[in-house]
């Protein structure tokens, strides 16, 4: 990537605990994907105990506002 090229936004990284409409999420942390698009590197702002992580792409700027 080159100096003046803007980075993406990275993605947010969520535990789920529940299902369906009772599931309850929080974000807990964020994930960058490697610029081969093979992996990600992932920051936790703290680690769940149970539940399932979901990794998702970055609101587009129109949906963030909501």
């Amino acid at each position: 990537m080159k100096r003046n090229e803007k980075k993406p936004a990275p993605h947010a990284v969520y535990v789920i605990e529940g299902e369906g409409d009772n599931a309850f999420w929080t974000k807990i942390g964020a994930a960058w994907e490697h610029q081969d698009g093979k992996g990600f590197n992932i920051q936790l702002s703290c680690l769940p105990l149970n539940g399932r992580l979901v990794i998702r792409e970055p609101k587009a700027d129109a949906e963030a506002g909501r």
